[in-house]
């Protein structure tokens, strides 16, 4: 345990020298620094919790709960990075329900389920470290086996690796997954945008239409998370990073029961339209509507009466 002692204690200095710049230089350059010490130490914390990952995967699979690895993980990487850089997510209670199911705790407890999620940054995964329901895994391109650490927590953990460029070997991953949920009642997790948007207004890119294919080969049900747009917390291309909170709002689940490959569009659009909704909802409820009209649901003319009646 000696070399994962020193890992984290490697980058240490650097993080506190540049926290300590943040407070002493100027503007621009302190958002740089504050940037700067958020980044090194979110590398760290990743692979100090990839390096538990590894053992707690191991010993899991040997006593038969592989499938709560990615979980455990999951809650390790949102602990760390809450300690050491004041960043989390939190999932807030929804009051939308559809066919008398609801969203909230309840949808995140479906199982098992296609979880689908949109896409900002590289913060997603600390998202996904804090609303992973247990027995759920990721999908992921098939590069990242290979990337140390994460690669082999990853390949032990039953991540679906996709090779997008190769429709053959994607099928087939596919096919994998959609039997793992059947037999060992297992969720996974797709970002169907299929790449970070790093937007800074409430939407969302074309979703892709794996995610629609695998609910309906498997027959479970679609679950959108929704997490509120975060520019003012991390913004990648402005190198700014503060501290805070963010919101995540989990829709009910939407069946796929009775539904064949033709139905793959419609329940795409239905499921994007309904997060992108719920998306521009948070934004007015954190106060960053940035412009984008409120959706309605009841044809009430007033804004704030309306937004009470969505939150």
């Amino acid at each position: 345990m000696a070399w994962l002692l020193w890992t984290m204690a490697v980058p240490i200095i650097p993080v506190l020298f540049l926290r300590l710049l943040a407070f002493i230089l100027p503007r621009r350059l302190a958002q740089l620094a504050s940037f700067a010490a958020f980044f090194i130490t979110s590398m760290g914390m990743m692979i100090v919790s990839a390096s538990y990952g590894v053992v707690a995967s191991i010993a899991l699979r040997l006593v038969g709960y592989g499938g709560l690895s990615q979980w455990t993980v999951a809650r390790v990487f949102k602990w760390t990075m809450w300690l050491t850089t004041g960043v989390t997510f939190r999932v807030i209670e929804s009051s939308k329900e559809e066919g008398g199911r609801k969203g909230g705790e309840e949808a995140l407890a479906t199982r098992p389920a296609v979880f689908v999620g949109n896409h900002q940054t590289e913060l997603d995964v600390l998202m996904l470290g804090c609303t992973f329901p247990k027995y759920t895994s990721v999908t992921a391109k098939s590069s990242l086996k290979y990337v140390p650490f994460l690669g082999w927590f990853m390949a032990l953990s039953k991540t679906v690796f996709i090779d997008r460029a190769n429709r053959t070997t994607a099928r087939a991953a596919f096919d994998s997954a959609a039997e793992t949920m059947r037999s060992e009642r297992q969720n996974v997790f797709i970002f169907p945008e299929g790449t970070r948007s790093y937007t800074d207004k409430p939407e969302m890119l074309p979703f892709k239409k794996g995610a629609f294919h695998l609910a309906i080969q498997a027959q479970v049900p679609i679950v959108p998370m929704v997490c509120a747009n975060y520019s003012h917390i991390l913004n990648v291309k402005e190198k700014k990073f503060t501290p805070g909170v963010i919101d995540v709002s989990v829709l009910p689940a939407i069946p796929t029961k009775g539904m064949t490959a033709a139905d793959v569009d419609a329940l795409l659009k239905k499921t994007q339209d309904s997060m992108q909704e719920e998306l521009i909802r948070l934004s007015h409820v954190s106060g960053a509507g940035n412009g984008a009209p409120l959706p309605r649901a009841t044809g009430v003319a007033d804004e704030r009466g309306e937004l009470r009646k969505r939150n």
